[in-house]
């Protein structure tokens, strides 16, 4: 299995909060970085316990917060030494002007800033939030470059309504792009050089303009499966059926509502693909005739004549070339003969089959239990897994496949 650090097990995290309004945030990323499977320490400024306490982030992280420089009771080492040399990343979520001009100065004049003068061997990422006239202040935007110029990250700053009653830039960034940041940034980029095309979500197919015919998948697969390969260095689009999944971030969004809005847009992007990975749940069938106005139940037929959709997968595996190819089968009975038959009959290099007839697993749920399914009969029987996990799972088979190309083949981007 190529070794990603997602699937290595939990990291360590420092997290540094200092004195702004946005400080409460603080606690939704905490929460949100233990649920990705990290270790969370977190430091505070004086200034910052004034807006949240302690206890609440103790309570979400799991672990003391550290607050004073010179506390040495509860340990043996220099804490502020310790701690950094554990971590795989250092986050300043918010970062105030004050902080800021600290670090681009040298100044380590509290554990925070002292923590992040010693951490020279480890990412270090500010997510700013302050006033919009202090964030466009010459000194702070000077301040800002030179960080950047020596290599420290940013989350940049959102624009709307500040606490202060001001508009403009200097709104912390949101949470949930805050920890994608941190979870792309520990992420070896073993696809950087691949692009990737995922496919994910249902298809509508219209009755009449108010009705349709659809399937009940949500999407989360193939948007985790986006989502981790972006992380990983790819580059990836992304074309999906109706969802209410959240955008990946880095990842190119097409949006389409049927199997043959689809199947162009799959077609379009094709070409320059290095991977494809079909997590979609196209519908396999349509109604052979779309009324062009809304059917009243009074003059509705208790018949649908139903056509077959394109099969976009077949279609690919005729034209596949030197990419890898990768399917889905969703499966109520012989999951295995089933699947290896898509598999052989489709060309593709690797299926991924789950039992959708478990209410535990597969359609609408945040985790799933696969078995993968390579084209020499291996397979792999996964356990119960959250599809955060699974994607890289899934994923880390490219970099199997690209040592075992097929005889004739050509591999390559």
């Amino acid at each position: 299995m190529v070794e990603t650090r997602e699937t290595e097990g939990p990291r360590t995290v420092l997290v540094g909060v200092t004195g702004g309004i946005a400080a409460y945030k603080s606690a939704e990323i905490v929460r949100s970085l233990i649920k990705e499977g990290l270790h969370v320490h977190v430091v505070m400024t004086r200034n910052a316990q004034e807006f949240i306490t302690p206890l609440t982030l103790q309570v979400l992280s799991g672990n003391p917060v550290w607050t004073d420089t010179f506390h040495l009771t509860r340990e043996q080492e220099i804490g502020h030494i310790s701690l950094v040399d554990r971590a795989g990343l250092f986050l300043v979520a918010p970062a105030t002007a004050n902080v800021l001009g600290k670090v681009a100065s040298g100044v380590a004049d509290d554990l925070l800033t002292t923590m992040v003068c010693a951490a020279n061997r480890i990412p270090v990422i500010f997510a700013p939030s302050m006033n919009v006239n202090m964030y466009e202040n010459p000194i702070t935007q000077g301040n800002i470059r030179k960080l950047k110029r020596l290599g420290y990250g940013f989350v940049e700053p959102a624009e709307g309504d500040l606490a202060c009653g001001y508009q403009g830039v200097g709104r912390l960034a949101d949470p949930q792009e805050i920890v994608e940041r941190v979870l792309s940034r520990l992420c070896v980029k073993d696809l950087a050089g691949e692009t990737i095309l995922v496919t994910a979500g249902p298809t509508e197919e219209a009755i009449d303009p108010v009705r349709f015919i659809t399937n009940p998948s949500s999407g989360k697969m193939g948007y985790a499966i986006a989502r981790a390969a972006a992380q990983r260095g790819a580059k990836v689009v992304l074309v999906s059926g109706p969802t209410g999944c959240a955008p990946p971030l880095d990842v190119s969004l097409v949006r389409v509502r049927s199997a043959e809005e689809m199947r162009k847009a799959v077609m379009k992007a094709f070409p320059p693909a290095t991977v494809v990975v079909m997590a979609a749940a196209v519908s396999d069938f349509r109604p052979a005739v779309r009324s062009r106005h809304k059917v009243k139940k009074h003059d509705a037929s208790l018949t649908i004549r139903m056509e077959p959709t394109p099969d976009i997968l077949f279609e690919l595996g005729k034209r596949k070339e030197q990419r890898i190819l990768i399917g889905f089968a969703a499966e109520t009975r012989s999951l295995v003969k089933n699947a290896s038959e898509k598999l052989a009959k489709k060309n593709l290099d690797l299926i991924v089959a789950n039992d959708v007839s478990r209410k535990e697993i597969g359609f609408q749920s945040d985790s799933n239990q696969v078995k993968l399914i390579g084209k020499d009969g291996n397979v792999s029987a996964l356990p119960f897994l959250p599809k955060r996990i699974l994607a890289h799972r899934v994923l880390d088979q490219i970099g199997m496949l690209r040592k075992k190309p097929a005889k004739g083949s050509r591999r390559g981007g």
